[in-house]
Formats: C-alpha cells, structure tokens, sequence
C-alpha cells in the first residue's frame, strides 16, 4: 500500500482546501511523536493511491487516513487521525459513541461545501521548509 515504510501513517489530503490545509498545519503542530506524513490528492502519488480506494481525486470528498491497521476515510479518518496523534487531541475519540451515518452526514455536508466556506487556492499549498520531511509527494 504505502512505497515509503517511514510513512506507516499517511494522510492524503485536498492540496487546495484552504479548510484541509489548516488541519494539517494543525496535525503537523500537535504531532508530537511525527508518526503522521502527508500527501496531497492532487500529487502523482496521492492520486493514485485515492483511485485505489475506487475514489475520483478529480473531485475529492474525504480525505484517507492510511494506517497499518487499514484506510479510513470521512469521520473515522478524523477519528482514528485524532486517536493516533494522541495527547490533548485523543479526546475526541469519545465521538465514536455517535453513529457514523451522523457522523458521515456532516463531514459530508462540510466536504461538499469547503471551497464556498472557507475558499479553495490555486495551487497546492506548500508546507515550511521544516515540514518537508514528512511529506511524500
């Protein structure tokens, strides 16, 4: 699944969401044991791998989150994503207890709605120079 064995957990992400840009921003800060790499849909390697999952990356509606104990997509991804950096974060773990089809429904309702919401860039966004490391491309 994943070419890169450093990568154990990757997380394939919309390069041009302003929204999904800020999470990873946000997961690259709190990530204090750097178990997490990263991957734009948008890239040769992160399209290829969401058409494995039989998803378009023409028009991405969730991010992946791949893990050695699988893929994970909409909320359980944010979940497992939650869960793996551990920390403050792991807290939120507990919305396992809400039914995923709820759950799904809003990841839903803000994935179809993110560029209007919180605009889309032209290209795909490019992390510090520090942050280099842990991403594939």
């Amino acid at each position: 699944m994943l070419t890169d064995p450093s990568a154990r957990y990757l997380l394939l992400f919309d390069g041009v969401c302003h929204l999904c840009a800020a999470s990873v921003q946000f997961v690259l800060r709190h990530d204090q044991s750097r178990l997490i790499h990263f991957c734009s849909i948008q890239s040769e390697h992160g399209s290829k791998l969401y058409r494995e999952q039989g998803l378009d990356p023409a028009k991405p509606q969730s991010m992946l989150f791949i893990t050695p104990q699988g893929v994970y997509s909409k909320s359980d991804a944010a979940l497992k994503l939650a869960e793996v950096m551990g920390g403050t974060v792991s807290w939120l773990s507990f919305l396992k207890v809400i039914p995923r089809y709820l759950r799904d429904f809003a990841y839903t309702f803000i994935a179809t709605n993110r560029y209007r919401l919180f605009g889309k860039a032209d290209q795909c966004w490019l992390p510090r120079p520090e942050w280099k490391a842990r991403f594939l491309s």
